[in-house]
């Protein structure tokens, strides 16, 4: 299982700002060139994004249907890529003083991925982890801080 952590220079409030827009996906989630909104209201349980995922040379769909959203502490997300299969992506936001710590937990599901699961597929996720942890970061750190304060106060905060 490879799980991974980050430190975010921000209150939770502005990750979730990041986290509950589907058009930034792309831009913090390693692989998936553009994302578009596919069912529902992202990021209710059961809506889902689309997206084009490229691995070298070649290009596949992928879509990530969204499992559990209990903010301002999980999101769990279910994204698939034929032939690969799926894999539960699941986000532990926790607030850590004036800044977040960003816990994240990915495994194989169903298909290709889970067959072929294993050491050296995790110490590969653990990569990718790496630095989609930190482009979610510089995301996240790089909204307005009156963006942060917006979203804190929809969350109830």
């Amino acid at each position: 299982m490879a799980v991974r952590h980050q430190l975010i220079a921000r209150k939770p409030a502005a990750v979730w700002a990041v986290l509950e827009d589907c058009t930034q996906y792309g831009d913090w989630v390693v692989g998936p060139s553009h994302s578009d909104p596919q069912d529902g209201h992202w990021p209710d349980v059961g809506s889902s994004i689309c997206y084009t995922l490229r691995l070298g040379s070649r290009e596949m769909a992928g879509r990530t249907v969204v499992r559990r959203h209990e903010p301002p502490r999980w999101l769990e997300l279910e994204a698939y890529c034929d032939p690969l299969g799926s894999a539960r992506i699941a986000l532990d936001i926790r607030p850590w003083g004036e800044e977040t710590l960003v816990i994240l937990d990915e495994h194989p599901l169903r298909g290709y991925g889970g067959l072929l699961h294993n050491f050296a597929f995790d110490a590969l996720l653990q990569l990718r982890h790496r630095n989609m942890l930190k482009r979610l970061a510089k995301v996240v750190e790089e909204l307005p801080r009156d963006a942060e304060a917006g979203a804190g106060r929809a969350m109830g905060r």
